[in-house]
């Protein structure tokens, strides 16, 4: 651990003291605050207001319960939050997460992140995220249905365009977020498109926005192997995951020439040397709903690995793609002994302090998560602007626009961490360059 400043570590104290148990927000401040001695010495005034003490404390955080009624007929019950963490660039914004081990530190993890990654690209947005413990596997349509819409009797007083605009995230894809909307539309009677993000293309949807996270994920990927004069073309990538952000990653890395030959679920990994075959994979995961395993029983000369790790798939570049925490100190030892040269985090949070401290000890060029998969709130931010001027915009243009916000988001990354004495790392980078555009803007509107 890096020493921190005096006054940082006494805020630091004050979120341990405020928030116990809650390890995964812990370590989400603690990795901001790491990085941030030389921007509160250069700038008292940060210390002065209590803005590191104010930006580390929500705003507002909702815990509800969520009555629904399965198949069987037994009611269930579900606990649901919203952390709606900081306004001060624009109305709250972030996902919701359907899954079992969501409680409020890892909401409140999410959502602290959120509110630099979402600072990071520019957008008129804050920083906001949500979820319940509700796991979506193995529940038929209905009663998904009924929980969505039991879920947003409550959320929907909480929400609205300019206020606090959910999204998707783990379990809470399409279908989901067409239940939240419809019932949304149905207690409000207003048709506010812009209330959600990640809707159908039939109903105020925006292109790309399904591939967006995993697109910009290989996009930051692109801009920082460039910057060091490589590219990544003809690189061996590994996935982890096999989700939305998984299998898109895995699908533009292979557009740029990389050769794909691994992914994962919880089950296991497959590795499949010839390069992933990306339209099998999307039918295994998104339309047959199966385990990882069933691509390696369709598909001749892939392999599947159950229980295995996937970082023991040697590769030059790794996408972690799955969810927090999931790649260690080990496996990052692995990955640096097998020759890793870039390591770009698609999902949130999903390398352990130890492992990024390995990556860039091994002289890796490492990309967090509040940089690299900012794509997806980003393609977000580009949904909302659509349902603002009824408008929408083709594949083309959004994944345009898509690339020069990730591109945008590199320079501000490698800009900051050079001003501030740490060039070439793009955490202290992406810290730096979000923290101070949330924080100039909360001295800007006073002590609220």
């Amino acid at each position: 651990m890096t020493s921190l400043d005096p006054v940082l570590d006494e805020h630091y104290a004050t979120v341990l003291a405020r928030n116990p148990g809650e390890r995964e927000f812990h370590q989400a401040v603690l990795e901001v605050l790491e990085t941030l001695s030389p921007v509160v010495r250069r700038h008292p005034e940060y210390a002065d207001q209590s803005v590191i003490e104010r930006i580390c404390e929500p705003e507002r955080q909702l815990i509800f319960r969520v009555p629904w009624v399965d198949d069987q007929g037994v009611v269930q019950v579900n606990r649901a939050f919203r952390v709606e963490f900081n306004s001060a660039l624009g109305p709250y914004k972030g996902g919701l997460r359907f899954h079992p081990s969501v409680y409020l530190g890892i909401v409140k993890f999410l959502g602290f992140e959120q509110v630099f990654k979402n600072a990071l690209t520019g957008m008129p947005i804050g920083g906001g995220k949500g979820g319940s413990d509700f796991d979506p596997k193995g529940r038929s349509d209905g009663e998904v249905m009924r929980f969505c819409q039991s879920l947003m009797t409550e959320l929907y007083r909480h929400l609205g365009e300019y206020t606090d605009v959910p999204a998707g995230d783990i379990g809470v894809g399409e279908r989901e977020i067409g239940y939240l909307f419809g019932q949304y539309k149905r207690i409000t009677n207003r048709y506010e498109s812009g209330v959600l993000t990640g809707k159908g293309l039939a109903y105020g949807g925006s292109q790309v926005r399904k591939e967006a996270t995993g697109y910009g994920t290989v996009f930051f990927t692109e801009q920082m192997l460039a910057a060091a004069g490589k590219g990544i073309s003809g690189r061996r990538v590994v996935v982890s995951g096999s989700g939305n952000v998984a299998i898109y990653a895995a699908a533009k890395a292979a557009e740029l020439g990389a050769q794909v030959v691994a992914c994962s679920d919880s089950s296991g990994y497959v590795v499949d040397e010839a390069g992933l075959d990306i339209d099998l994979l999307r039918r295994v995961k998104e339309v047959d709903r199966a385990r990882i395993s069933a691509y390696a029983d369709e598909r001749e000369g892939a392999r599947y690995v159950e229980g295995g790790d996937v970082w023991e798939v040697a590769c030059e570049v790794a996408l972690p793609c799955a969810t927090q925490n999931e790649l260690d100190a080990g496996a990052a030892t692995t990955l640096v002994e097998n020759g890793v040269l870039a390591v770009a985090e698609g999902a949130n949070m999903p390398c352990t302090p130890d492992a990024v401290d390995v990556f860039q000890k091994g002289g890796v060029l490492f990309a967090p998560g509040k940089a690299a998969n900012a794509g997806g709130v980003a393609t977000s931010a580009l949904e909302m602007q659509q349902n603002a001027s009824r408008d929408s915009w083709t594949a083309q243009h959004t994944e345009e626009r898509l690339h020069q916000i990730m591109a945008g988001i590199h320079e501000s990354c490698a800009s900051s961490a050079e001003e501030y004495g740490t060039p070439g790392d793009y955490v202290a980078g992406a810290n730096i360059a979000g923290f101070r555009r949330v924080a100039d803007a909360m001295l800007a509107l006073g002590v609220v």
